[in-house]
């Protein structure tokens, strides 16, 4: 997943995101509103962990304003407001999830799967294509029964083509989802060596390629 973490703690937005970093996820940490609002608007995110205490306007403010902006990716709120009232009011105001610190990075990226899964309107766990099995919890990858050992920008680039199986991504979207902001350069041909990958370790149709536009994901139960 590629996820936004705004968060104005230094010592916590860093543990969060080195946290979900070694989960595998692309990481992108803004200590304030404004930064993530500008990523937000040319950056495509599976979903944002939200900080209500931030400087400035405060996270309830820009939750807000996206909403009504027509932002609809999920956002789950983690602060240290526990009242009952506080958490009727950021539900309400349309997020996801509320939760309250402190919470373990594990269970964090649980409750950011189920987030995600629900708004791709998946009901299990693990998401199916044809005889390719993919279960983001255990990060664990199977072609008709047989285990695919995959790097982990082998299964970040699987999961962005699975998260929405018919459409097509051109190769400065799927980059988008394998390298955060802080990451080095990436060469100009690095998706077209993991989607090589993919076919190669998976199956050749694994991942259509479309001519002058960019790669979807192959057929799924044509391939054999």
């Amino acid at each position: 997943m590629r996820l936004l973490i705004v968060e104005d703690d230094p010592l916590l937005g860093d543990a969060l995101a080195t946290g979900l970093q070694q989960l595998d996820h692309v990481v992108d940490w803004f200590g304030d509103g404004a930064q993530a609002d500008a990523a937000i608007s040319h950056t495509e995110y599976d979903a944002v962990v939200l900080d209500l205490g931030l400087p400035g306007r405060d996270g309830a403010t820009w939750l807000a304003r996206w909403r009504a902006n027509g932002l609809t990716l999920p956002v789950l709120i983690l602060t240290a407001r526990d009242a009952v009232e506080q958490r009727i009011a950021g539900l309400d105001l349309g997020a996801d999830e509320y939760l309250v610190k402190p919470v373990g990075v594990d269970e964090l990226a649980a409750h950011l799967r189920a987030l995600v899964r629900r708004a791709a309107g998946r009901v299990q766990a693990v998401w199916r294509h044809g005889p390719l099995a993919y279960d983001p919890a255990h990060k664990t990858v199977s072609w008709r029964g047989r285990n695919i050992e995959l790097t982990s920008r082998e299964m970040a680039l699987l999961e962005a083509l699975l998260s929405q199986p018919q459409r097509v991504m051109s190769r400065a979207h799927l980059q988008e989802r394998l390298y955060d902001w802080n990451g080095s350069e990436p060469e100009s041909n690095t998706v077209d060596v993991y989607v090589h990958h993919l076919r190669r370790k998976i199956h050749p149709g694994i991942v259509r390629t479309i001519r002058g536009v960019g790669y979807a994901l192959g057929p799924g139960e044509a391939a054999s």
